[in-house]
C-alpha cells in the first residue's frame, strides 16, 4: 500500500462497488487499475474504469451473471471480460504475465501475483491499482512519476518495447497527454534505437495511436521529440522535409479562437499541401472513408487570399468543398498569426483570415432553385444540351450572389428554349 487514497464519486458508485465486492468474495481480490486511477490523480476527466482481479475469466463471468450483470467475453483468451452494469462496461481482466511475445502480441499466463501483473504493463503511471475503499497500491513507483508527470517504462525500456513495438508510439502519446518537460531519457533512447520495429505493425494500430496523440490538448512537444528520435519520419515520411513548424501556431490559434481540436487538421498542418502526399498518408494508415475524404479534399482546396471579399468567398465555398476551404483558411490564419509575431505587417492578414473563418463557420450552402424537370417543362430534351443549359443558369445564379429568384431563372429558361 502507498498510504495515498482516492475519494471520488466514480469509485463509490453502486455498480462498481458491487462488482468489486463479488469479485473479492472467497479470498479473491479485485482492484481498479490503469487510466481511471492515473487520470484521477492527474486531475483529468475519468473515462473507462478497468478492473484487475485474481478471479479466472470463467469465474468472473459466473460471479457477474449470478449477481444479475450481463457479460461480454471481449478477450476471454487473454483474461478479459466486460461486465455491463447501468449501461457502463467495466473491462475486467485476470492477473496475468506474458510468457511469450513477438513484438505485436503476447501469450499470457494467468496468476495471482499483483507485482507480476504490474511488471507486464507499459508505463509506471498506468500500473497503479486502487482498492474498493480508495487505497492506492503502487508497486512500480508510479506515484512519484505522477507527481513529476514523467512517462517512464516499467523495468527495462527496451525489453518493454520488444514485447510490443506499438509502445514506442504510446510513449509519445502518453507524453503528449500527461508528460511535461523533456521525455524520460532512457525511454526516448530506447524508442530511437528500436523504431524500426514499428514497420511490423498494422496500419490501423499506428493510425489509432497517432490520432490519439494528435487529439491531445498540445501534442507539439511530443511531435518534436518524435522528430528528434527519427520516429516521426518513419511512420509519417511525408513530414520529413516539410517539418512540424506549423503545429504550434495551429494549437495557439485553436486556443485563441476556441476551436475544437481536430486530429485531421493537425495532421494536415504537418504534411505538404498536395493531393499526392495526402493520398500517400491515407493509404498507408488506412484512414476511414470520411477521414480520407477530408484530408484529400483539404489537399485539393484552392488557396484563399486574405483580402478576398465575402461575396467572392461565398462563391468559392459553393463551387468547392466548403469544409476543405475552411480547413485551408484555418491553417492560413494560424500561419499568419505566427508570422505576425515577428512582422506586424501580417496583422491585417490575420484579421482578414479570422473574418473569413467566421464567415465560413456561419455559411450555409444555398440551394439552386431549378432542376432538370424545370427545363423539360419548358421544352428541353434530356441530354448534354439540357445539362449545359442548367449549368449555365446555375453559374448566372452564383454570379448574382445567389440572388436571382426562381421566377427570374425560369424566364431565362424560356428565353433559352426559344433560342434553341
Amino acid at each position: 500500500m502507498s498510504g495515498k487514497t482516492i475519494d471520488a464519486d466514480w469509485l463509490h458508485g453502486d455498480a462498481l462497488q458491487k462488482i468489486m465486492a463479488i469479485l473479492a468474495e472467497g479470498g479473491e481480490e479485485a482492484r481498479v487499475v490503469g487510466g481511471a486511477v492515473r487520470n484521477h490523480l492527474l486531475g483529468q476527466q475519468i473515462g473507462d474504469i478497468d478492473i484487475a482481479t485474481t478471479c479466472l475469466p470463467e469465474e468472473t463471468v459466473r460471479r457477474a451473471e449470478a449477481a444479475g450483470f450481463r457479460t461480454v467475453p471481449s478477450g476471454i483468451e487473454h483474461g478479459t471480460v466486460i461486465i455491463v452494469a447501468e449501461h457502463h462496461g467495466y473491462e475486467t481482466t485476470t492477473l496475468r504475465q506474458d510468457v511469450e511475445t513477438d513484438g505485436r502480441r503476447a501469450k499470457v499466463q494467468f496468476g495471482r501475483g499483483w507485482e507480476a501483473d504490474a511488471m507486464r504493463r507499459d508505463f509506471t503511471v498506468n500500473a497503479l491499482y486502487c482498492e474498493a475503499d480508495g487505497r492506492i497500491v503502487d508497486l512500480v513507483g508510479g506515484l512519484d512519476d505522477i507527481e513529476t508527470r514523467t512517462i517512464r517504462f516499467i523495468g527495462e525500456a527496451e525489453e518493454r518495447i520488444r514485447e510490443d513495438y506499438l509502445r514506442i508510439l504510446r510513449f509519445f502519446r502518453f507524453f503528449a497527454w500527461y508528460g511535461t518537460g523533456r521525455p524520460d531519457s532512457k525511454g526516448l533512447l530506447a524508442c530511437a534505437r528500436l523504431k524500426d520495429g514499428l514497420t511490423g505493425l498494422s496500419a490501423e494500430r499506428v493510425w489509432t495511436e497517432m490520432r490519439r496523440l494528435l487529439e491531445a490538448p498540445d501534442p507539439s512537444r511530443a511531435l518534436l521529440w518524435m522528430r528528434q528520435s527519427g520516429v516521426l519520419s518513419l511512420v509519417l515520411p511525408e513530414s520529413e522535409k516539410w517539418g512540424i513548424d506549423a503545429i504550434a501556431p495551429l494549437i495557439a490559434t485553436e486556443k485563441a479562437f476556441k476551436w475544437q481540436p481536430s486530429a485531421l487538421l493537425r495532421l494536415a498542418a504537418i504534411i505538404p499541401h498536395t493531393e499526392e502526399r495526402a493520398w500517400s498518408v491515407a493509404e498507408r494508415w488506412k484512414l476511414s472513408n470520411a477521414e480520407r475524404d477530408r484530408l484529400i479534399d483539404w489537399a485539393g482546396a484552392p488557396e484563399v487570399k486574405p483580402e478576398t471579399p465575402e461575396g467572392t468567398f461565398a462563391k468559392l465555398l459553393y463551387r468547392s468543398k466548403a469544409h476543405a476551404v475552411e480547413d485551408r483558411v484555418r491553417l492560413a490564419l494560424a500561419s499568419a498569426r505566427a508570422k505576425a509575431d515577428a512582422n506586424p505587417e501580417w496583422l491585417e492578414a490575420v484579421a482578414n483570415y479570422a473574418r473569413l473563418v467566421r464567415f465560413a463557420e456561419g455559411w450555409k450552402k444555398p440551394k439552386f432553385p431549378l432542376a432538370g424537370a424545370d427545363l423539360i417543362a419548358a421544352g428541353f430534351e434530356t441530354g448534354p444540351e439540357m445539362g449545359a443549359a442548367l449549368r449555365a443558369l446555375e453559374e448566372n445564379w452564383i454570379d448574382s450572389g445567389f440572388t436571382l429568384s426562381r421566377e427570374a431563372l425560369l424566364d431565362e429558361v424560356k428565353e433559352l428554349a426559344k433560342s434553341g
